[in-house]
């Protein structure tokens, strides 16, 4: 039984890393690029088979000055500030704003509470590209435009995703808990601060780390809203680097490691937490 168990994983793990090459070799390709000098990149000599396409996927000897010229080439901080400044704002109001609308939504009750819970889910289900044109007329109205004002506000109203999550994840959580707290005094805000969120800290982490993701590759609202080169969020400003320097294939390929790497390294960091989250978050009457 051992023996064929230990078969059973070793043929799951080897499907598993076959799944996964497609997924992998873009962004080992990525990496040995960044390392490889511009000459080794442009070589027009077509590798015959399998084995030696692999062996010049790797640069024959790397070349670590790409990263410092590309961090030289465009002001790569200021990229880093105004990213981590959306960020930041954009997963404490989107992720505060949601629970407390969730919370509303999964434990008080109020007349027509479940037609209201379904008229915000729908809104799920209607494209960006439908409301573009007039959010964006009115931010320009308000004199909004050209700062970082439109890419954070809409946080502050709740994302419909998060607010799902947090209310199938709420309705998990005992009433009893709710009543003991009401029993001694406290008001449904205090129940939600002292009690419903720091259980609620899985789910909450899952939709910071989600709300995080998206505020850091995100590429349309600035080029939407942002028209100076000194407010330019990362995702944006890479473009930019290869609008101007598009032939520079080793220090673009630099700079897109220097912009995925910390995604990388905050999911294996948060894995456990956003599986947890995930996984308790499941349906309750």
């Amino acid at each position: 039984m051992s023996t064929r168990s230990n078969a059973h994983k070793l043929v799951t793990h080897a499907v598993l890393i076959l799944l996964c090459l497609p997924f992998v070799l873009p962004l080992v390709w990525m990496a040995s690029t960044s390392l490889k000098p511009e000459t080794e990149i442009y070589a027009t000599a077509a590798p015959a088979n399998a084995l030696e396409y692999l062996g010049t996927l790797l640069p024959a000897r790397p070349h670590w000055q790409n990263y410092p010229d590309a961090l030289r080439t465009v002001p790569f901080a200021t990229y880093l500030q105004n990213t981590l400044i959306l960020c930041v704002a954009n997963v404490v109001f989107a992720v505060l704003s949601s629970a407390v609308v969730a919370y509303g939504f999964a434990r008080l009750q109020f007349r027509g509470r479940e037609f209201w819970f379904m008229v915000m889910i729908s809104t799920m289900a209607l494209p960006g590209q439908v409301t573009m044109i007039p959010v964006f007329t009115l931010f320009r109205e308000l004199g909004l435009y050209g700062t970082f004002l439109p890419l954070i506000i809409p946080s502050l109203f709740g994302n419909a995703f998060f607010i799902f999550l947090l209310r199938q994840f709420f309705r998990t959580i005992p009433e009893e808990l709710a009543e003991a707290a009401r029993v001694d005094g406290a008001s449904e805000w205090t129940i939600f601060t002292r009690v419903m969120l720091p259980l609620a800290k899985p789910a909450l982490a899952t939709c910071a780390l989600f709300q995080f993701l998206h505020t850091w590759n995100d590429f349309f609202g600035p080029l939407l809203y942002i028209d100076d080169p000194d407010r330019y969020p990362l995702a944006y400003g890479l473009q930019q680097f290869m609008s101007s320097y598009g032939g520079k294939w080793a220090q673009l390929m630099a700079g897109a490691c220097i912009f995925t790497v910390p995604i990388i390294i905050l999911f294996f960091f948060a894995q456990k937490t956003f599986i947890q989250g995930i996984s308790t978050t499941g349906s309750k009457a």
